[in-house]
């Protein structure tokens, strides 16, 4: 419910895409602990792309939200039965890092309107919330303010006591307990308010060629970023269980199909959440029946116990949301790149910069953009080793990394460690004129020791040939 707000959607929708999605993802999937359902990452993504086309709480934004979801679930399985979740490999893990802790703050500070009660701009520019606030400070509604901040302190304290406590619903118990007992909704505390009963009925997104060319960026971002997600905790979890495998391509067809089954329920985009995903693991989850068995708790939610659910406060659901996503700031990796490979720090900061001050999309094209380019760099400039032979031996090592090797001024004896095409072919014409002329006049052979060799294509065969062609 929380989530559904963060994209911009009715509570209730948060509680159907956590309906159909987990039961496909169940009968699917590979992993056998991912919770699929609604992420911070993907709401903030649907809200980013849905809210330039569309008000929010309007018919037409709830349309374009779930046809989001089927055009993610089209792409995605198109992706698994064409084999090319190896995609996801061009965003470099600093790249995604620098974005996840941006959208991280962003979806966090988005959420102040709900915990203070002040009448925030819908933006995804941190700057700007932020500059309203400290405008607004004196509008700051105080019985919502300490709400939220109790929801918060709570969370952590249950999470520090056992991480198996369902923190979250102690916090939405506590929130709907205190508005009922204190009458805090006459004191200027907004509640959810009235929840719609029933299970969703089934229905044909709407779309056209205009909608699916406005929502097709949107569309691919989501794809690829909640993969991403997605296999991430999935690996991680699948680690510390050795009786199964993960095969990347099933699980874009299991979340796609996912995807594709809940557009037709009333489901916005959803994918595997880390949080959920470790209770479930923590909880002793050891198949999909984990998911089928909270997916039938939902449904039996829906059918009954939306009343419940009126008097919750928004500055508690606000308070999960900012408890979830700021455990997602990985500032360590900065710190740990800052010391081991500048290179790539660079690149994190440029991300993370560039998704706070540009917004959610931007940042993802700019953090595209800079994967393929470290690609194209070091693909383009691959290590060259110039060899010596080991005394008292037949063997040849790398003259930069070992020491007192045998090195004649009249042999030349190159390794290249990658394989030779066009795009790196000057680069190792220019590598080896330099070599030559450090070698001087007493150079009189050169040896390529092509082991590393995987490949030579038809651009770089004359220079395979040697010098001559």
């Amino acid at each position: 419910m929380a989530y559904a707000m963060i994209a911009g959607l009715p509570p209730i929708y948060g509680l159907y895409a956590s309906t159909l999605p987990l039961i496909i993802y169940a009968l699917l999937g590979t992993s056998r602990q991912l919770a699929v359902g609604p992420v911070a990452m993907v709401s903030l993504l649907t809200a980013a792309g849905v809210a330039s086309l569309a008000e929010t709480n309007t018919e037409t934004y709830l349309q374009l939200a779930i046809t989001l979801a089927l055009m993610v679930g089209t792409i995605q399985f198109l992706l698994g039965v064409f084999r090319l979740g190896f995609l996801v490999n061009f965003l470099s893990h600093p790249v995604v890092s620098g974005f996840t802790s941006a959208a991280a703050l962003i979806i966090g500070f988005s959420q102040l309107k709900h915990l203070t009660g002040i009448p925030l701009p819908g933006t995804q520019q941190v700057h700007e919330i932020l500059f309203s606030a400290i405008k607004h400070i004196r509008e700051v509604q105080l019985p919502t303010l300490f709400l939220g901040l109790a929801g918060i302190l709570l969370i952590l304290i249950a999470r520090r006591i056992d991480k198996r406590i369902p923190a979250p619903l102690l916090a939405v118990i506590f929130g709907i307990g205190a508005v009922h007992v204190f009458g805090l909704e006459s004191l200027g505390v907004q509640i959810v308010g009235q929840i719609p009963s029933g299970l969703p009925h089934f229905s044909m997104p709407h779309f056209d060629g205009a909608t699916v060319s406005a929502l097709l960026g949107t569309a691919m971002a989501i794809s690829l970023v909640s993969f991403m997600e997605s296999i991430a905790v999935a690996k991680a979890i699948q680690s510390r269980h050795k009786d199964y495998t993960l095969n990347a391509n099933q699980e874009l067809i299991a979340l796609g199909t996912a995807n594709l089954g809940g557009a037709f329920f009333q489901s916005y985009p959803v994918t595997g959440g880390f949080s959920r995903t470790a209770v479930n693991d923590q909880a002793g989850a050891k198949t999909g029946m984990a998911s089928m068995i909270s997916a039938v708790l939902i449904i039996l939610t829906l059918l009954f116990l939306t009343p419940l659910f009126h008097n919750l406060p928004n500055a508690i659901l606000a308070s999960v949301i900012m408890v979830a996503v700021f455990g997602l700031i990985d500032y360590r990796e900065a710190i740990h790149l800052w010391k081991t490979d500048r290179g790539d720090f660079w690149m994190l900061l440029v991300t993370f910069i560039a998704t706070l001050i540009l917004g959610i999309e931007e940042g993802i094209g700019i953090g595209v953009i800079l994967s393929l380019g470290l690609v194209i760099f070091r693909t383009s400039r691959p290590h060259i080793a110039t060899l010596g032979r080991v005394p008292g031996s037949n063997f040849y090592r790398n003259v930069a990394r070992f020491d007192d090797l045998e090195i004649r001024p009249d042999i030349l004896i190159l390794r290249l460690d990658a394989q030779l095409f066009f795009a790196n072919l000057n680069f190792c014409k220019d590598h080896l004129e330099t070599m030559i002329q450090s070698k001087g006049k007493a150079l009189k052979c050169i040896i390529l020791n092509a082991e590393s060799i995987s490949h030579i294509d038809s651009s770089a065969t004359p220079f395979s040939s040697g010098p001559g062609g």
